[in-house]
């Protein structure tokens, strides 16, 4: 009686060991959370507590002194997986190896900061040119070409709009947003998600990185969010974008950081954050948040060949963006520093001509006259490696280096310098009083607006000299009424480039002056043709070219001798 009385019991618990295995087996990692009984069913064993803990992304109580935690597993991670607690301004965010759990709380916090700029302009519209189309009669088409013609009745003046998208950091109404987004606009409003519409004011707006900031009146404390440390960024770490995409505002995607450091030829600092996160038209001027909920970009750019998001959006970021918001805040404008020098990328064949190892750094290539450089600190041919402490990698960081640097401020700059053909680079450090880079472009625009002076009479002809694929000549009269040379002009002059030849493949035109062969000035075109013969004869393979460009450029060129 007693068995019999068991084997119930022991079948039951038996069964109950086994299904719950089997379940999981069959389904995906997570699908179990959503599986809900049918009323009046019976229920299933619950199971253990840690698999039933569902971890949110936000919030998490902050943990004492900040110290990272380590909390259990979550039913979608792997056997073994952990959901790391990282402090972040603000609240912090609980994130798995594998991504967020949810953005949910964090997208409801930040969506009330983020807005809608729409802009618009008035343009002229063009005069009568096209006859007016008629469709048959009685044809409903009739009203279509009307309408599609209306703005041809006369000259006049028809209305623009564009949107974009922005985002409030001060509660005060202070708002970020493209330079693009509000262009050449004669109104700017600011659509907020509770249906609220405002006028903003244009604060300033720097066309160089795309930013622009505006300010509304809204009579009380706005909702904002904090601009965060955009170099803390690693690539691989989550991203969320809010923004307008085709103006339906409030719109969150989420993605990951691609990419750091892109240069996309959008301005002189591109140094741009590329992410996965789509962004599409209207997202422009939207920022990009970590998980923490900072702002570390301003979505900006795509490529697209067809206009939509295809995971390839570019941000700029944060780190760059607040020196300039500060600026504009302050001033209206922008007040950047200047070395008034001309770069150039120092590559290997560039590093071995100057007798440098390295290839970190960037070649001066030219002192613009009246510019805070110019007083003989610097020297063309020198490599600058660093600026201000800071280590130059290449010619594409120090503008931005100099850029961010106050007006006025004396910096210390690391260069090496080779005194001679033979002598190997040294380590020197010049220090330099920096002035305003919108001086200074203002100055070399009238300076090059200035006249060129009469060239004069044609003189004698002189011969020329062939050498590396090249025709040299001297630089006389005839050379600078057909060139159009300046009076001042010296070195040898560029008459003619072989088709073909590595002189071609390296953009070396007629017209332009060789002013220095490995380092040394040449006047003559027999002086260029001597000195290659010597470089040849050392066993020199290559030989470094100084040039000057029609337009003024100077750049350095690695010529083979062979």
């Amino acid at each position: 009686m007693r068995v019999q009385a068991l084997l119930p019991v022991l079948l039951a618990a038996l069964m109950a060991g086994t299904a719950p295995s089997r379940m999981a087996g069959a389904q995906t990692p997570g699908a179990a959370d959503e599986t809900q009984a049918a009323p009046g069913a019976p229920q299933a064993p619950e199971p253990p507590a840690a698999s039933e803990e569902r971890v949110p992304a936000l919030p998490v109580p902050p943990t004492e002194g900040g110290a990272t935690q380590t909390a259990p597993s979550n039913g979608n991670a792997r056997p073994g997986a952990s959901t790391a607690v990282s402090p972040g301004q603000g609240e912090d965010a609980r994130v798995t190896r594998f991504g967020p759990v949810s953005v949910a709380d964090l997208a409801d916090r930040l969506l009330d900061a983020v807005v809608n700029v729409s802009t618009s302009q008035g343009v002229e519209r063009p005069g009568r040119g096209i006859p007016p189309l008629q469709a048959p009669e009685g044809s409903p088409l009739q009203d279509f070409f009307d309408d599609l013609l209306r703005d041809r009745e006369g000259p006049g003046e028809r209305s623009v709009q564009s949107l974009g998208s922005g985002f409030v950091i001060d509660p005060t109404g202070i708002i970020i947003t493209n330079n693009h987004v509000i262009g050449d606009a004669d109104t700017i409003t600011v659509n907020f998600p509770n249906g609220e519409q405002l006028d903003a004011e244009l604060i300033g707006k720097d066309a160089k990185t795309d930013i622009a900031v505006l300010k509304v009146d809204a009579g009380k404390p706005l909702p904002f969010v904090r601009l965060g440390d955009s170099e803390d960024l690693r690539i691989g770490d989550w991203v969320m974008a809010i923004g307008n995409p085709f103006g339906l505002g409030g719109s969150v995607s989420i993605g990951i950081v691609s990419a750091r450091g892109r240069n996309i030829n959008a301005g002189p600092y591109d140094n741009f954050i590329q992410t996965d996160a789509a962004i599409n038209r209207g997202n422009s001027g939207g920022p990009l948040f970590d998980m923490f909920g900072n702002v570390v970009g301003i979505n900006t750019a795509i490529i697209s060949p067809t206009g939509g998001s295809i995971g390839i959006g570019f941000s700029i970021p944060s780190n760059l963006a607040v020196n300039v918001i500060d600026q504009l805040r302050e001033y209206g404008e922008t007040r950047r520093g200047w070395l008034g020098i001309r770069l150039q990328a120092l590559n290997e064949d560039i590093a071995k001509g100057l007798g440098i190892e390295q290839e970190a750094g960037a070649v001066v290539m030219g002192i613009v006259p009246g510019g805070p450089s110019d007083n003989g600190s610097l020297k063309v041919g020198d490599v600058i490696v660093s600026f201000d402490g800071r280590k130059v990698e290449g010619s594409n960081d120090l503008p931005r280096m100099v850029a961010e640097t106050k007006v006025g401020k004396t910096v210390e700059i690391g260069i090496l310098r080779k005194e001679s053909v033979s002598a190997p680079a040294e380590p020197e450090t010049v220090e330099i009083t920096l002035g305003r880079l919108e001086d200074g472009e203002k100055m070399m625009a009238e300076n090059e607006a200035a006249p060129t002076p009469d060239a004069g009479q044609p003189g004698e002809e002189t011969g020329a000299v062939e050498t590396l694929g090249l025709t040299l000549g001297d630089v006389d009269d005839e050379a600078r009424q057909k060139f159009n040379l300046p009076d001042d002009a010296s070195g040898v002059v560029v008459t003619a480039v072989a088709a073909n030849s590595a002189a071609a493949e390296k953009g070396v035109e007629a017209g332009m002056l060789v002013t220095e062969v490995a380092q040394e000035p040449v006047a003559s075109a027999a002086e260029v043709k001597e000195k290659i013969d010597e470089l040849k004869e050392e066993g020199r393979r290559n030989a470094l070219l100084l040039l000057r460009a029609t337009n003024g450029d100077v750049r350095f060129v690695v010529m083979p001798i062979d």
